[in-house]
């Protein structure tokens, strides 16, 4: 629930289905789609209280968990934010059209808001143009792979067939993994510093969950250049086997591979051990 008012508050685009037509979204004209985006944000009015009875129901269903993240352990103030993957639907032919297009709050939290590719903001980040954070960055990595505009290889918009096969192709991705996109929990933390730039690795949940079975993602890696209130640079993501290996010999990287060999034994043994037990609680 929160995400969806978030969304709302802060891009005007409200994810709500319409309790008349649940196969649609509710439409409310702009006046009054900014009256209570105002209220909302002031706490005028309760966020679910208001999409009910504008008719409306918020879409909680058709969100697609995409990794939690924890702020790393050496920043005083930290935050645990869970992100989600939303498709706005697709126009059809015959259908009328409803417009979303992010709008500015006012400069209550942003000056300015609008809808890119993937590919887009990643280029503009590289530029200095925009200024993206490692969460931010590595998930748009993540999707501009699979999102691509430019799949046709001609130019002009997709057909709406190839953006539905994409956004399939999306949802099969964020299921594999070991744990799956939806489960992860990331507290990025600091591998190795080469001049201005830091590589953290993604594999550990931070320190809050140490003691549970969650875990992040291990076979990735980003680099990144921290600038102070001018926010950060040179952003790019790896493969960990082929930059943390790098420059060690073969000792070490011996050594490096047996401790992910064990790393790996110790998580299935867990998950192995909490699948057990939550099977031994379905059968209590």
């Amino acid at each position: 629930m929160g995400a969806i008012r978030e969304c709302f508050e802060e891009s005007g685009i409200l994810l709500a289905r319409n309790l008349d037509q649940p196969s649609s979204l509710l439409r409310l004209d702009e006046a009054e789609r900014d009256a209570g985006r105002k209220a909302v944000h002031n706490k005028d009015v309760d966020f679910h209280r208001w999409v009910r009875e504008k008719g409306g129901v918020p879409d909680i269903e058709a969100l697609y968990p995409f990794t939690r993240w924890l702020t790393p352990a050496n920043i005083p103030k930290r935050f645990s934010t869970q992100m989600y993957l939303y498709f706005l639907p697709l126009a059809h032919p015959g259908l009328p059209q409803m417009l979303h297009i992010p709008t500015s709050d006012g400069g209550v939290e942003h000056t300015e808001a609008q809808f890119l590719p993937a590919a887009e903001w990643l280029a503009l980040a590289r530029a200095e143009k925009i200024i993206l954070f490692p969460p931010q960055f590595f998930l748009l990595r993540l999707v501009a792979d699979i999102l691509d505009v430019n799949a046709s290889g001609e130019e002009g918009a997709l057909s709406g067939e190839t953006l539905q096969l994409q956004r399939n192709k999306l949802l099969e991705f964020v299921k594999t993994g070991d744990p799956p996109w939806g489960e992860k929990c990331i507290s990025p933390s600091p591998l190795r510093k080469e001049g201005k730039r830091l590589l953290m690795g993604l594999d550990e949940p931070g320190p809050e969950l140490e003691a549970t079975s969650r875990r992040g993602e291990s076979d990735r890696v980003i680099w990144v250049q921290f600038k102070g209130k001018e926010g950060t640079s040179g952003m790019e993501v790896g493969w960990r086997r082929d930059v943390v290996e790098e420059g060690l010999n073969d000792e070490e990287r011996r050594e490096y591979l047996e401790t992910r060999r064990k790393e790996r034994e110790r998580r299935c043994s867990e998950d192995g051990l909490e699948r057990a037990m939550r099977g031994g609680k379905e059968h209590l």
